[in-house]
């Protein structure tokens, strides 16, 4: 375990530094100048030479290269050239949003999905099969930003039941603000004690949960739906019933074992979906996550924020495969080593 361990762990970091490599190089070849960025207005050729001799944009691209990682492998990170902050603090800023959105979304997506895919195998070409599968393969195939917008058109501008954009009502954050604890309001909120805070929450994240809990239910409810109808054929699961089992000892002690290992690699799949789908939906619903953080980032060619955020977002799904990896010993102990 430990040989593995060690093994998945050096593949990170190779992964890590090809992502870091990548940024830093698009973002040193896009067109647009930082230093005409930082200054702002119209600066002079003169103010840009200079700015460009701060930031070290003079120097040659190996040299950049070279400090930017003697940097990062400091924890430095630099400050973004928008804010003029450290891009730590505006990470930790809206890291806790993000995880709260994709944790309670991947959280709706297995609580819904498995039962609905096991359901469906048990009950083929029945009514419910029939629109699970049409609904799965819809939901594959609808773009993110169409069903988000969809959602708030209908939920807020023709039906006025949840708010359309931010986190928290304003009034919320000038009254009665939620003391940060973990960062997630869900969580910060009942502990202090601030219901206001914790209903306004609830609101807030509805819309942007509902679009990523559909996105990604069509994909988990439909794998999960194939695999159990192969497992349901096989020798020992007839023997099962031949031994007068209850049916749900059978479908979900001995059947969904089987696939428990194919559902935790579409999980690690499924995360690293929802972290490319999320930064879609936080800049629609204006929600304040490390999504559209990065968005915006590189849009205006802050490239210390965007290249932080990118190497945070990386590093999450990267944390996430690697548990995946090490449950696989976990549910099937023939695949642990000595």
């Amino acid at each position: 375990m430990a040989m593995q361990l060690a093994q998945r762990l050096s593949m990170i970091l190779g992964v890590v530094l090809g992502v870091v490599t990548i940024m830093f190089v698009l973002s040193r070849v896009l067109p647009g100048s930082p230093a005409e960025l930082m200054l702002g207005g119209r600066p002079s050729a003169a103010m840009v030479t200079k700015a460009e001799a701060e930031l070290g944009l003079d120097r040659p691209l190996a040299v950049q290269y070279l400090s930017f990682i003697s940097d990062l492998s400091r924890g430095e990170f630099g400050n973004s050239l928008l804010t003029n902050r450290p891009v730590l603090v505006e990470v930790r800023e809206r890291l806790g949003a993000t995880f709260e959105l994709t944790t309670w979304a991947i959280v709706l997506v297995l609580l819904i999905g498995v039962p609905l895919g096991i359901l469906s195998a048990v009950r083929q070409n029945s009514a419910l099969d029939n629109f699970t599968r049409t609904i799965s393969v819809a939901g594959i195939a609808f773009p993110s930003f169409i069903l988000a917008m969809s959602l708030q058109l209908i939920f807020h501008g023709v039906l006025g039941w949840l708010p359309l954009r931010g986190r928290v009502d304003p009034e919320i954050l000038l009254d009665n603000p939620i003391k940060p604890i973990t960062g997630m309001f869900l969580v910060d909120a009942p502990l202090s004690g601030n219901w206001d805070g914790f209903s306004s929450a609830v609101a807030h994240i509805a819309l942007p949960l509902l679009t990523l809990t559909l996105l990604l239910l069509a994909t988990v409810t439909r794998i999960t739906r194939n695999m159990m109808v192969d497992v349901l054929k096989e020798e020992y699961i007839r023997t099962a019933f031949a031994y007068g089992l209850p049916k749900s000892v059978v479908y979900y002690r001995y059947a969904l074992k089987a696939i428990l290992i194919p559902i935790l690699t579409v999980v690690g799949l499924t995360y690293g979906q929802l972290l490319g789908g999320t930064a879609v939906v936080e800049f629609i619903f204006d929600w304040p996550g490390l999504g559209a953080f990065l968005v915006s980032s590189i849009t205006q060619n802050d490239y210390p924020a965007s290249l932080g955020a990118t190497l945070f977002l990386a590093g999450i799904y990267l944390l996430v495969n690697l548990i995946v990896d090490l449950l696989y010993a976990v549910v099937d102990p023939r695949l642990r080593t000595s």
